[in-house]
């Protein structure tokens, strides 16, 4: 065989040995971000209420398999590795949390949305916290100062900066699936701060930053507190929550009339949370233009006439409300557009 020949077998090999190579760093890095857009993911976030104070019930543990949680922190009890996908049987927080508005959120958009749709949610949550422990800037002056051993230890579990760990982890999510939405449930520690939604609004901004996304398509939900028809001790806090959509325009809030809470009148029960996700979930699909099936409405009844609350957003210049009346099996609805309250 001449010098050439085998030259020409040589090079041969060189490319068909290249070629193996670069389609075997395709196909793994194919295999290792392949993002579904058909898979909707929600970032939780806020203190005790959205961490989950509810009783877990029987009725609370048979949950869709296309609604699923991105396991915050390592759950031996739970037999759960941090950074895994599973199905949402609560808690979906932490270890040892209970029910929370995540949990008949992620039912009611699955109930609502096409069998290809799957949900998501992330929950990173810490009772008794103020909104600054998630402002990236200045959440070590805050933690510091809040010494009780259980809340420090909350802390480490998020490696000592929640807003930090909760990004990391929406990062690994956006390899799986698309960033549809924020949930927030927090404003008790802040009750009387006037400054609030400026304070949620730079959140917000700096997640929209450092997750690339676009706030013209990620809404932020804000639920009131527990309100004052049932005796909500922090209930003073939901006119400052009401003034958030005026800061941050694609932010709606989501009402807690109605919503049972347990007797330190501060945390929702079972029921509570239960009702409180159906809204958010209500709001969420609403803004997606889907008009949610087996979600009770927050309306009142009058001898058979019906007038819908006018939220999620009071600061539009205009507002719809819906109006209608109930005839034997027959439901007709009515529309008027006037303009909002100010």
């Amino acid at each position: 065989m001449s010098a050439k020949s085998i030259l020409n077998s040589i090079n041969k090999q060189i490319i068909f040995a290249l070629v193996f190579i670069l389609t075997g760093l395709f196909m793994a890095t194919t295999n290792s971000y392949a993002q579904d857009p058909n898979f909707y993911i929600y970032l939780c976030f806020g203190q005790s209420n959205m961490e989950g104070q509810g009783t877990i019930e029987q009725q609370d543990r048979t949950v869709d398999s296309r609604f699923k949680v991105l396991q915050a922190v390592a759950c031996s009890n739970l037999g759960r590795i941090k950074g895994k996908w599973y199905t949402a049987v609560p808690p979906l927080c932490r270890c040892w949390n209970g029910l929370s508005p995540a949990d008949y959120f992620g039912r009611t958009m699955v109930e609502n949305l096409p069998d290809s749709i799957k949900i998501g949610v992330i929950n990173v949550s810490i009772g008794g916290c103020r909104i600054e422990l998630f402002d990236k800037d200045i959440y070590m002056d805050y933690d510091s100062t809040y010494t009780e051993q259980w809340f420090q230890d909350i802390i480490k579990e998020y490696k000592g900066n929640p807003y930090q760990y909760m990004v990391d982890l929406a990062k690994q999510a956006q390899q799986d699936g698309v960033i549809k939405g924020i949930l927030l449930h927090q404003g008790e520690s802040n009750t009387g701060d006037n400054q609030w939604p400026a304070k949620v609004k730079k959140i917000y901004d700096d997640l929209m930053t450092d997750l690339n996304l676009d706030p013209q398509s990620i809404p932020l939900l804000a639920g009131e507190v527990v309100h004052a028809d049932q005796g909500g001790i922090c209930a003073s806090m939901n006119s400052i929550i009401a003034k958030l959509p005026k800061t941050l325009p694609n932010s709606y809030v989501i009402p807690s009339s109605g919503c049972t809470d347990k007797e330190d009148n501060v945390h929702f029960d079972s029921e509570g949370y239960r009702e409180f996700g159906n809204r958010y979930a209500a709001q969420m699909l609403s803004i997606m233009g889907i008009e949610p099936a087996g979600v009770k409405k927050n309306s009142r009844l009058i001898d058979g006439y019906g007038l819908e609350q006018n939220y999620p957003n009071p600061f539009n210049p205009e507002t719809a409300i819906k109006f209608f009346y109930r005839k034997r099996i027959r439901l007709l609805w009515r529309f008027w557009i006037l303009p909002a309250a100010r």
